[in-house]
C-alpha cells in the first residue's frame, strides 16, 4: 500500500488547524506541518495531533514555503491542504486514486465560503493538491501553482474552505502579486489575481485596469479564463462601465455558453444596463429573463458552475425579482417558492413578505 502525507504550512492557525488534521488523520500515514512563525498555540496543537513540525523562516514567497514542506515528506504521495481547509467527504477516493496511478495529479474540489455585498456564497474550484512525491514543486509567490507536465484529473473529493470568509487578506497578497507582476508583466494569471485583490478592496478602477490587461493577454484554453471574464464583468457593473461590458459579453457568448456564472452575471448586467438609461437600453430588457432561464436550462451533465446556486436557487430567486419588478406577483411567488425549496433564506423571507 502506498503511503500518503498531509502537508500544510501554517502561521497562527490555532482556531482551525485541529479541524483540518482531524478531517484526514485516519487516512494519511504522516502529517507534515511547517510553521512559518506562529506566536499562538499552533505548534502545540500540531504536536498533540501527532504531526511532524518543522520551522521555516518566512521569505514572502508561498511557493518557497510549500516546496520546503514537500521536501520534509517521506511518503509516496502528498496531499496539500491549508489549515483553514478540511475534507468533507469521499476520503476513499483519495486512497483509490493513489493506488491506481503514479502518473497523474489529482484536482480536488475546494468549496470556498465568502461574503459578497453581505450575501454568503460558496465558490467551487478544482485545484491540484494530490500528487506523487517525485520532484514536483510549486511556483508563484502567492496563489502558488504546481509545476508539472503530468496530466491532471478531477477527483470527487470536497474540501471546505472558510479562510476568506469575513477575513481580508488583500494587504498580505497584493504586495507579493505586484512583485511578481514586475518580473512577468504580461502574465495573465498574475494580472487577474491583482485585479481580484483590488476588486475585494472595492477599488474598481484599478481592478478594471488589471482585469483588462489580463483579458488582453489571456489564451482561450486557460482554465481560469471563465472566472476571470465573470469577475471582470462584475467589476464593470460595480464601476458602471457598462459599454465595455457589452463588447465582452458579445465576444464570449459562444465560448461561455455552458457557464451558469456567465449567464448569471449577464442577467445582472442587463438589468443594470436598462436601469442606467431606460430609453437607450430598453431593448435589452427581455435578455434579463432570458439569461436567468438559460442558467436553469443548461444540461446538468454539461453545465459549468463556479458559484454554487447560479444554475439553480440563485437564478430562480433573481427570476422572482424580475417578475416582481414587472408586477407579475403570481410568477414571482412561483419562482421564489422554487428557490426556497433549496433552503435559500432570502427566497423564504421574500415569500413571507409577499404573502403577508
Amino acid at each position: 500500500m502506498k503511503t500518503l502525507a498531509l502537508v500544510t504550512i501554517v502561521k497562527n492557525e490555532e482556531k482551525t488547524l485541529k479541524r483540518c488534521i482531524d478531517s484526514v488523520k485516519d487516512y494519511v500515514n504522516e502529517i507534515i506541518i511547517v510553521d512559518t512563525g506562529s506566536t499562538d498555540n499552533t505548534r502545540n496543537i500540531a504536536l498533540d495531533s501527532g504531526a511532524k513540525v518543522f520551522d521555516y523562516k518566512w521569505r514572502n514567497d508561498f511557493a518557497d514555503a510549500r516546496n520546503f514542506s514537500i521536501r520534509q515528506s517521506t511518503s509516496d504521495w502528498n496531499l496539500v491542504l491549508d489549515a483553514d481547509e478540511y475534507i468533507l467527504s469521499n476520503h476513499q477516493l483519495i486512497r483509490n486514486f493513489i493506488e491506481r496511478d503514479n502518473q497523474l495529479i489529482g484536482r480536488i474540489n475546494i468549496l470556498s465560503k465568502y461574503l459578497d455585498n453581505g450575501q454568503e456564497n460558496i465558490e467551487s474550484s478544482y485545484v491540484s493538491r494530490l500528487f506523487p512525491n517525485k520532484g514536483i514543486f510549486f511556483k508563484g509567490k502567492v496563489h502558488e501553482q504546481l509545476e508539472s507536465i503530468l496530466p491532471r484529473v478531477k477527483i470527487s473529493v470536497s474540501v471546505a474552505h472558510d479562510g476568506y470568509f469575513q477575513n481580508d487578506k488583500t494587504d498580505r497578497n497584493l504586495p507579493l502579486l505586484l512583485d511578481e507582476h514586475n518580473a512577468t508583466p504580461t502574465d495573465a494569471y498574475i494580472l487577474y489575481q491583482i485585479g481580484k485583490q483590488y476588486y475585494l478592496k472595492k477599488d474598481y478602477t484599478k481592478a478594471n485596469h488589471y482585469f483588462s490587461l489580463s483579458y488582453k493577454n489571456i489564451e482561450d484554453n486557460k482554465s481560469f479564463k471563465p472566472k476571470m471574464v465573470v469577475d471582470y464583468l462584475y467589476s464593470l457593473i460595480r464601476s458602471k462601465n457598462l459599454e465595455i461590458g457589452l463588447g465582452i459579453i458579445d465576444k464570449e457568448k459562444d465560448n461561455l455558453d455552458l457557464s451558469t456564472d456567465y449567464h448569471f452575471v449577464c442577467g445582472i448586467f442587463y438589468m443594470e444596463l436598462v436601469f442606467s438609461n431606460v430609453n437607450k437600453y430598453i431593448n435589452y430588457f427581455p435578455l434579463i429573463e432570458h439569461e436567468y432561464l438559460r442558467c436553469l436550462a443548461i444540461d446538468q451533465e454539461k453545465k459549468q458552475e463556479i458559484v454554487k446556486g447560479t444554475g439553480s436557487y440563485l437564478a430562480l430567486y433573481n427570476l422572482g425579482t424580475v417578475y416582481e419588478t414587472t408586477g407579475n406577483k403570481s410568477k414571482a411567488i412561483e419562482y421564489y417558492e422554487k428557490s426556497a425549496e433549496y433552503k435559500y433564506k432570502p427566497a423564504t423571507k421574500r415569500l413571507e413578505e409577499l404573502m403577508h
